[in-house]
């Protein structure tokens, strides 16, 4: 399911009762970042404690964007979950790196990576 707020694109794939891909495109700032929140929120109160993050076709992130992250990791790992994002493009990539982002929040190449990584770390807590 795809969504459209003005300067970005949201597209909702769910994995599983866990686990959802949300691919965000377009201008993550101070006028979008609440949409991508609700988003993530969203997810959660349907029970999917892990988010994967797809930023291949997000070309431009603020603070606001940044912060919307962060609240959603801390907000996942609250619930027993993560955050894990996906090939952010060069210049989100520099912001993610900077603010020490990357340090607490699992960075993947592609979905299916980071999705792996999310089973592969259920299945090590079994």
């Amino acid at each position: 399911m795809a969504v459209r707020e003005e300067n970005l694109d949201i597209e909702v794939d769910i994995r599983d009762d866990a686990t959802a891909v949300l691919t965000v495109g377009g201008e993550l700032d101070i006028e979008t970042a609440t949409f991508l929140h609700h988003h993530m929120a969203n997810q959660f109160t349907h029970g999917r404690r892990h988010l994967v993050l797809d930023l291949s076709a997000l070309v431009f992130m603020d603070s606001s964007g940044l912060n919307v992250v962060i609240k959603g990791s801390r907000e996942a790992r609250d619930k027993g979950g993560d955050v894990h994002l996906v090939s952010p493009t060069p210049a989100v990539r520099r912001l993610l790196e900077i603010t020490g982002l990357t340090v607490t929040t699992p960075l993947h190449n592609d979905v299916e990576a980071a999705v792996e990584a999310i089973r592969q770390a259920g299945e090590e807590q079994a």
